[in-house]
């Protein structure tokens, strides 16, 4: 069973035991006091508190925002332990974040409180509480095993828009005195200044999980491409606004080739995902409808694009893969874009980039476009992918491209999901833009 360290029931005092008058500092285990109308700071620590306030408000990562919440508290007021436990939706602790328990073992093994102690109390009651001697508290059930000795306490709930957030509480101040009304008027107005900082927070992660969910919904599902094998990969940028232009497509033609392409809407706002949406339906229509090499089927999106009063801008590679009696071909055209990589099943990895490199579409309908074939080898790898996955603030994108050959090389026999999971991770990987990744393998045996 996890230890809450400030640990109260709520069953009956031990026999013999007087209920205190909580109206005494002092005298009793536990005070409400005055509001936080009544702070009075000096210059210093107005200062402080005002620093403290700008540290929490300096992120809109909800996990990064609850640490500086902690960090600031227990700064603020001097204490030399103190922690956050957060609530869900069920009343029950879901996390615990300390400052001052530096040990990971010990923190694991103190667990997240039970929710029936003297942190469920400052829920209930939503008021601050102060605990002058937490070892004499009729309520306390003591600390887990190599747990730190704390001796005093002091607490104050976390409400957001109403309802208790969690608890945000310190023990010990580093001078040895006891908490006093300055120091719980101190932590309780932090509190409501952080109360705003988890609600700016929580309300930005939904916003990016919406925008996420949004442009997910607007790439296609892959049909099968046997004999070709396909893997997809999209991941927003890290910041908002994660909205963006970004795509990948795939389908078998009339005339049995495979057409493939990845594209990149320029701009990043509401409007450059439904742009992406109308680019990509209009080239699978022209694709599907016409079966003609790939610099054609651009121009014709470029003509089609002059519609438009302001033209949509996007670059792209749009290509077509087909069977033929000596393997597979590649015939592609570029139009602004990234070249595609080939990965050979030897672990070679080469960029296919021509001397003649198409502009963007949406520009110029008259500028030519250009074809390119390659040929194919058994079991080489073709990826197609948007500038995100190569782009990185202060670095060269000859830099990315090197590294994302080097990497996609030593992956060549890799499967095709292991090696866009590589590639783009689900998680722990900074993306300063959108990155939609194509891989497709042709069919043959490597040791041929």
């Amino acid at each position: 069973m996890a230890h809450d360290p400030w640990q109260r029931s709520y069953d009956s005092p031990p026999s013999g035991a007087v209920p205190a008058d909580e109206s005494q500092q002092g005298a009793v285990p536990g005070r409400v006091a005055a509001p936080a109308s009544q702070l009075v700071l000096s210059p210093q620590r107005l200062r402080r508190l005002l620093g403290a306030v700008a540290a929490i408000s300096a992120d809109m990562d909800i996990r990064t925002v609850l640490h500086r919440i902690v960090e600031a508290a227990t700064d603020l007021v001097g204490a030399r332990y103190g922690a956050l436990g957060v609530l869900g939706d069920d009343g029950a602790f879901t996390d615990l974040i300390t400052v001052g328990i530096d040990d990971p073992h010990l923190c694991a093994a103190m667990g997240l409180p039970q929710g029936h102690g003297v942190l469920h109390t400052l829920v209930a009651d939503r008021r601050p509480l102060r605990v002058p001697d937490v070892a004499a508290h009729p309520r306390s059930a003591g600390f887990p095993t190599g747990h730190p000795a704390m001796r005093t306490l002091l607490g104050v709930p976390l409400t957001v828009r109403g309802t208790v957030y969690g608890d945000l509480y310190l023990a010990d101040k580093t001078d040895g005195t006891l908490f006093d009304d300055d120091d719980e008027n101190l932590l309780t107005t932090l509190a409501s200044a952080a109360s705003v900082s988890i609600e700016n927070a929580r309300l930005y992660d939904h916003l990016k999980r919406a925008a996420e969910h949004f442009q997910r919904r607007m790439l296609p599902v892959l049909p099968d491409l046997s004999p070709l094998q396909a893997a997809v990969r999209y991941e927003p940028a890290s910041e908002l606004p994660r909205l963006g232009g970004d795509w990948y497509d795939a389908l078998v033609l009339p005339d049995g080739a495979t057409c493939v392409v990845v594209g990149d809407v320029t701009g990043h706002d509401v409007e450059a995902a439904p742009l992406m949406g109308q680019l990509r339906n209009m080239l699978r229509a022209l694709a599907f409808d016409r079966c003609e090499p790939p610099g054609l089927i651009v121009s014709r999106l470029d003509r089609a694009l002059t519609m438009f009063e302001d033209p949509p801008m996007a670059t792209l590679v749009f290509g077509r893969i087909e069977p033929g009696p000596d393997g597979y071909t590649f015939g592609w055209s570029n139009a602004g874009h990234p070249p595609p990589l080939l990965i050979g099943a030897d672990g070679s990895a080469r960029y296919l980039a021509p001397a003649r490199h198409g502009i963007p579409v949406g520009i110029d309908a008259s500028v030519p476009r250009f074809n390119h074939a390659q040929a194919l080898p058994p079991a080489s790898t073709l990826l197609l992918f948007t500038d995100g996955l190569v782009e990185r603030r202060g670095q060269d994108i000859d830099t990315g491209l090197g590294d994302l050959a080097e990497q996609a090389a030593s992956l060549a026999r890799a499967p095709l999901d292991d090696l866009c999971d590589a590639l783009v991770p689900r998680s722990g990987q900074v993306f300063d833009d959108d990155v939609a990744v194509l891989a497709l393998r042709t069919p043959g045996d490597p040791a041929q």
